[in-house]
């Protein structure tokens, strides 16, 4: 059986195959999962997830863009954009532990990005998650 984290590397794989143009990519979501065996309760997480990223996929970028240090949006490599996608879409919506989202993210780096990804994930996701969480503290 998957574990989330594969499940969370497979919506990186088509958040990034979305970014290339592949805006159709939602049609062969099964195909994907099935061939990664994604199945039952961690394959409904899985279109949670893409699901929810696509469906937010603006403000997403506008987060993550108001976070970037000397950067540009354009600038990201694609792998790295879709792992702060996923990441920030967990934080912003998923309400799930700031922490956890941060920690999945940069294994996520670790596995599929180049070896200064982790820590550069690490510090958007955390200013994010920081301005999440004051916002929450004003409502």
């Amino acid at each position: 059986m998957a574990t989330r984290r594969q499940a969370r590397a497979a919506v990186v794989g088509l958040l990034y195959a979305y970014d290339l143009g592949n805006e159709e990519i939602g049609k062969f979501f099964e195909d994907i999962l099935e061939e990664r065996k994604i199945r039952n309760k961690q394959r409904e997480f899985s279109a949670k997830l893409f699901n929810g990223a696509i469906k937010n996929l603006q403000t997403i970028d506008e987060e993550i863009k108001k976070h970037l240090k000397g950067w540009g949006f354009d600038e990201l490599g694609r792998i790295e954009k879709a792992i702060l996608r996923l990441g920030a879409y967990e934080i912003l919506y998923e309400n799930l532990d700031r922490a956890v989202a941060i920690n999945e993210a940069i294994e996520l780096a670790k596995q599929l990005a180049d070896e200064k990804s982790p820590q550069f994930i690490n510090g958007v996701l955390d200013a994010i998650g920081k301005e999440e969480q004051k916002d929450d503290k004003k409502d």
